[in-house]
């Protein structure tokens, strides 16, 4: 960040907040400035610009795009072309998305500063939790962090994710010691390229350390709960390595081999009594706190959909600590921090850093309903510093990597301002939606009604612990489909005998209840049109969404990154989805409909 500092402690970190968020206007305008100065000799900005610098040129004259507008300058910077052609400096690598949302993989340009940003980011955020947290500088960390292989380019560029960057940078390698990032797991086990002996030793590292663990997380909560669910299948063998002091044949990864040696020098029988005696439980309610009974808090990300595994966490944890949310970033950039952790995950707004990258808003009319391309252009589009307070926006991301007013698709709501900075509330993905007729529902409409039906479900002791959707236009009318995998509260989820055990009357009752919360649009297709057929409901076998995590993982997504994808498409996915299948139930009644409002 141009010889910026990048490392803040306590109250320096706190003035550095101050300092940003009063002038948020000001040094939006800087970056812009930056970035049109760097890059104005660069073939993207001259077909616009013609080489002018001017701010009220870029924001007439620079189109807003979608990712289908840069790819073809990606790809060519991939096959080779000189990365002049979009940015002023070198990109040195390319970063794959999630993967999950709606599509393969998409490569974001990234420039060796932007590891700067990143790192600065990441230093501000244990200060802002000391602030509402003491005493996390004396115990540990366990945070399960994981890379993916990289995929190299066909001259030479790695494609990888914006967290395998970062984790394969010095800025993470080569860190120095700090006493509120003491993790429990060796580097060589975090950069293991086998996710599941990656998984198992950071496990094994964090139960080692379960006295001394004071915050325990993933970057995504569906990380997190998969992590669970591998130590309900290994937890033995575990407890066996710390036993006998030896790690199991079955890691042949011999970096991991080799830092796991410093930590198992001798058996230690006292804490595999511990970790036996607290897993055999018919319970695992509660089992973070117990296994690790120091821990302050979990960290990971449930904002959005990611809000459907709160109750999960929650009955994992007790319900007893913090479930926190600390920062928003995207592969496109990292966008802003959490100023009020200890707040409950459905209440998290975002504060948004203007040194990060320039960014711009576009207004959804109706809500979260939005125009087409053409609309869009037509539309005001305003700054960081001038949103208003309740409405809903689609962020937009000028980088100096080389994007330029690019449309990221995330819907974020203003809740507030902290000093000039805007404060958002992450709603949902734009593009992902459910569509057979004139119905649009989107990912939050989605989540909405999963939400009614959670709650029937858990009056009658059920928990939908993941689902996806499908539109299924195979029949006329066609219809929605949900796929759902449901346990019992009182069972662990080993058992999965929740899906055969389930009476038909309780999930017709949730297509009902659907239905109902679903838009006037879905309704009168169904009820009065009938365009749309009768929902549906298919109960899965337990670790189906185990298996689609692995098949996704093998075509591309990196295991931190992954999110479970809120609609699928015909393919390996649906495949697989519907081999699965233990149960259909079809909502037996219509919607209400009333054709006066």
């Amino acid at each position: 960040m141009d010889g910026k500092k990048l490392e803040f402690k306590g109250e320096e970190a706190l003035r550095e907040l101050e300092r940003l968020t009063t002038n948020a206007r000001e040094l939006q305008e800087a970056i812009l400035r930056d970035i049109i100065s760097r890059n104005k000799e660069t073939e993207y900005l001259r077909k616009y610009m013609m080489g002018a610098e001017d701010i009220s040129k870029f924001k007439s004259m620079v189109p807003i795009v979608t990712y289908e507008h840069v790819q073809p300058y990606i790809e060519r910077i991939s096959n080779g072309e000189d990365s002049s052609i979009i940015s002023g400096h070198p990109i040195v690598e390319m970063l794959r998305s999630s993967g999950t949302t709606r599509g393969k993989p998409r490569l974001m340009p990234s420039i060796a500063e932007d590891l700067d940003r990143r790192t600065y980011m990441y230093n501000l955020l244990m200060p802002i939790m000391s602030k509402y947290m003491p005493g996390l500088d004396k115990g540990k960390v366990m945070h399960l962090l994981f890379i993916k292989a990289e995929t190299i380019l066909p001259y030479g560029m790695p494609a990888r994710s914006v967290l395998t960057s970062y984790y394969k940078s010095d800025h993470f390698r080569c860190r120095e010691p700090d006493p509120f990032n003491n993790l429990t797991s060796p580097n060589e086990v975090i950069l293991c390229p086998d996710s599941r002996q990656s998984m198992y030793c950071q496990l094994l590292s964090g139960l080692i350390h379960r006295h001394s663990v004071l915050r325990l997380g993933a970057v995504f909560a569906s990380a997190l709960l998969r992590s669970i669910t591998f130590l309900e299948q290994n937890w033995r063998e575990l407890a066996n390595d710390i036993r006998l002091g030896q790690l199991n044949p079955s890691i042949t990864d011999q970096a991991c081999r080799a830092a796991m040696s410093h930590m198992l020098v001798s058996p230690n029988l006292t804490i595999a009594d511990e970790i036996e005696s607290i897993c055999n439980k018919a319970s695992w309610r509660g089992i973070l706190v117990h296994l690790w009974p120091k821990v302050k808090c979990i960290e990971a990300v449930l904002t959005g959909t990611m809000a459907q595994y709160i109750p999960m966490l929650e009955f994992y944890s007790g319900g007893g600590i913090p479930l926190v949310c600390t920062m928003y970033a995207s592969s496109e950039s990292y966008f802003g921090v959490n100023l009020n952790p200890l707040c409950h995950p459905n209440d998290v707004s975002y504060t948004l850093l203007p040194n990060m990258a320039y960014l711009e808003f576009i207004e959804l009319d109706n809500g979260l309903r939005c125009g087409n391309e053409e609309e869009v252009q037509k539309e005001k589009v305003i700054g960081l510093v001038d949103v208003k307070v309740g409405k809903y926006y689609e962020i937009v991301v000028t980088t100096f990597a080389g994007l330029y007013r690019y449309r990221v698709g995330d819907v974020l709501q203003v809740t507030g301002f902290y000093n000039n900075a805007p404060q958002f509330k992450f709603i949902c993905r734009r593009n992902v939606i459910l569509s057979i007729d004139l119905d649009k529902t989107n990912e939050e409409d989605l989540h909405k009604s999963i939400t009614v039906a959670k709650e029937i479900l858990e009056k009658q002791n059920y928990l939908i612990t993941e689902y996806t959707s499908y539109a299924d236009s195979s029949s006329v009318p066609g219809h929605y489909v949900l796929f759902w995998e449901i346990k019992l509260m009182s069972e662990k989820l080993e058992s999965g005998k929740a899906q055969s055990l389930v009476h038909p009357e309780l999930i017709e009752g949730c297509c009902i209840a659907i239905e109902e919360s679903l838009d006037y649009v879905y309704r009168r297709c169904r009820t009065n049109d009938r365009s749309v057929g009768p929902l549906e409901i298919r109960l899965l076998e337990y670790g189906t969404f185990e298996a689609l995590m692995d098949l996704l993982i093998s075509q591309g997504s990196s295991i931190n990154q992954y999110k479970t994808p809120r609609c699928v498409e015909p393919g390996p996915a649906l495949d697989l989805l519907n081999s699965k299948v233990m149960g259909s139930f079809f909502s037996p009644k219509d919607p209400t409909w009333n054709a006066g409002l």
